[in-house]
């Protein structure tokens, strides 16, 4: 075999090495794109699931519901400090998703004088401090 041919047979050698690197990177690549593809399809479908279920759980009533609205029509208050007072943060909880049914008023819009927070005002009486949803019940013949 001449000089020529061994030059054109190296030639020929690193041509194939070059397409098989070539296929191989491709490949690579491929399975990278079905593998993205596959994240974002999959991020995607858990962001749109946890959408449904948070509209569904918004959309629900909240456990109190029927108790925080009689307390309303009875005229019941609870004045607080939602922002900053963990007690008023306290007495809310206990109501959860109901809590927006409740006449709730910040206790500088108070026609009473309040020194603690919350202070409920019912049938003219002040009670100050968190109050048990029962003792709620008793005072206003809410039913829990």
């Amino acid at each position: 075999m001449n000089n020529a041919q061994r030059q054109e047979k190296l030639r020929l050698k690193q041509e194939a090495l070059n397409q098989e690197r070539d296929q191989a990177l491709q490949l690579k690549r491929e399975k990278a794109r079905r593998r993205n593809k596959m994240l974002a399809i999959t991020g995607i479908s858990i962001a749109v699931l946890a959408l449904l279920a948070f509209g569904i759980s918004a959309m629900l009533p909240g456990p109190y519901d029927s108790f925080a609205k009689c307390l309303s029509e009875k005229g019941a208050i609870m004045y607080g400090a939602i922002d900053w007072c963990h007690y008023t943060q306290d007495q809310a909880g206990m109501f959860g998703k109901s809590f927006k049914h409740l006449d709730y008023r910040d206790y500088q819009e108070a026609e009473v004088a309040i020194k603690k927070t919350p202070t409920w005002l019912i049938n003219g009486q002040v009670y100050e401090n968190v109050q048990s949803l029962e003792r709620l019940s008793s005072l206003t013949g809410c039913p829990l």
